[in-house]
């Protein structure tokens, strides 16, 4: 993917702004569309707040040590706001359209149509939306397979995961297209199916749900909650995957500890699903038997572990909690 692509973003709020900032920084001029209707003053006030957004998060950043602020004239002179009556100009020549207004269904619709309206023969459309599925906004586009779903977590420039949704239509081009795109400029992208809540959000929705059931129930304060998740939980799975976790430690354990908790909370939400028990039955536990949710055939499991480990010790140098022996 090289540099120079033409990327245009309809909508000027806060996802826009951020992907604008991602895509800028990345050496990418990115144009950035009000997608409503203003007067000039309305207009202007908006095009100004969205350019110091993005010049103050680069300063804060810069200020940071994550990159020299002379670099920032640069970035900015990349991305321009133009207002909705200029959308046909905007979108000519652009490679990439995102589509980041609202989560409101008749203001995708309406971007959709602009796009339709105006974008290349060859542009791809991406939606942001976090919460609608690609399957149902699919038929918004006269282009269905130049169409995929591109979930960008914020802060989008922080964060470098964006889950990929594509819709039954999207061709392998357009999804291969995209990929290489936030590849290309720094991004960590994943595919999932349309479904509600793609990966993220639906992991995290039942972490955040039950750690503030447990603050509810008085079993810990928030205090130590958010300790045990960001000491504990966050810093193990800031190296080892979920699912890399139960292979490591054995899908046996999780099975027993999921009987465990569903039977003492009298509760389905602690079951574990079917996956589990038939991984059981079948002797794909993980590491101890050279199968479970990953292969490890022909895997030297020691060098691995060691790895793992070298990861862990890095991440807690990296918390400060690296302590020197006592003699």
């Amino acid at each position: 993917m090289g540099e120079g692509l033409i990327v245009t973003c309809i909508g000027a709020g806060r996802m826009g702004r951020g992907i604008a900032q991602c895509v800028a920084y990345a050496g990418h001029a990115v144009r950035l569309i009000d997608a409503k209707e203003r007067d000039a003053a309305a207009f202007a006030k908006l095009a100004h707040e969205a350019l110091e957004e993005v010049r103050t998060a680069l300063q804060s950043i810069a200020a940071l040590g994550a990159f020299e602020a002379a670099a920032i004239p640069a970035v900015m002179a990349r991305i321009s706001v133009v207002p909705r009556g200029e959308a046909a100009a905007a979108m000519a020549g652009a490679g990439l359209v995102f589509e980041a207004v609202p989560e409101v269904m008749e203001a995708k619709r309406d971007a959709f149509a602009l796009f339709d309206a105006h974008a290349d023969e060859a542009a791809v459309l991406a939606s942001t939306t976090s919460t609608m599925l690609s399957t149902e906004l699919a038929g918004l586009t006269d282009a269905p397979a130049r169409f995929l779903n591109a979930h960008w977590l914020n802060p989008a420039f922080l964060m470098p995961l964006v889950e990929l949704s594509p819709a039954d239509e999207t061709s392998e081009k357009t999804l291969a297209f995209v990929k290489g795109f936030l590849e290309g400029i720094g991004k960590v992208p994943i595919v999932c199916k349309a479904s509600p809540g793609y990966i993220v959000p639906r992991i995290q929705a039942l972490a955040m749900n039950e750690a503030a059931r447990i603050v509810e129930e008085g079993v810990a304060s928030a205090e130590d909650v958010d300790k045990a998740v960001t000491y504990g939980f966050g810093l193990r799975f800031g190296v080892l995957g979920l699912l890399e976790f139960i292979d490591w430690g054995g899908g046996d354990i999780l099975y027993y500890a999921s009987r465990y908790l569903a039977g003492a909370f009298g509760d389905d939400r602690y079951a574990a699903p079917d996956i589990i028990g038939r991984n059981m039955e079948e002797g794909r536990i993980g590491l101890k038997t050279g199968s479970g949710f990953f292969d490890y055939t022909g895997v030297d499991v020691d060098a691995y572990r060691q790895r793992r480990m070298a990861a862990f010790l890095k991440a807690l140098d990296h918390a400060g909690l690296i302590r020197a022996p006592v003699l």
